[in-house]
């Protein structure tokens, strides 16, 4: 039998997320130099950094990246921030990813392949594929 979740954890959580989603990185990160795992993940397994690289907001993932955040978290669906960066084309954001060494190949799908989905040449580009 699993406990219930305390109401102001789940309060909690859900502003984090939020402020990961809206790119609000000094907010957040103050959360997470409390304490907030950098890797917290929701019901969906989606990380801060997944929730901030899919809404575009660059500076939100470079930050989180800085205090320890994975770059490849793949989520319950088998996506990476990188590829959902891809998705939405957010080229600011995939620049950091990649500079923070994440792997255009991982993840189903990659983000090799999202970008060959909709034909994204210059995002296959900083992926090194042609």
């Amino acid at each position: 039998m699993s406990e219930a979740l305390d109401p102001e954890v789940v309060e909690l959580a859900t502003k984090i997320f939020d402020l990961a989603r809206n790119g609000r990185s000094e907010e957040l990160v103050a959360y997470v130099d409390a304490g907030v795992p950098a890797n917290l993940t929701n019901d969906r397994g989606d990380s801060l950094v997944m929730l901030a690289a899919y809404h575009g907001h660059a500076d939100a993932v470079r930050t989180l990246l800085a205090r320890g955040a994975e770059a490849d978290r793949i989520n319950d669906r088998g996506q990476t921030p990188l590829a959902g960066a891809a998705f939405k084309g957010e080229t600011d954001v995939v620049r950091v990813l990649l500079e923070a060494g994440a792997d255009p190949s991982q993840g189903t799908p990659s983000a090799v392949d999202t970008a060959r989905m909709f034909d994204r040449a210059d995002l296959l580009e900083l992926f090194g594929v042609h």
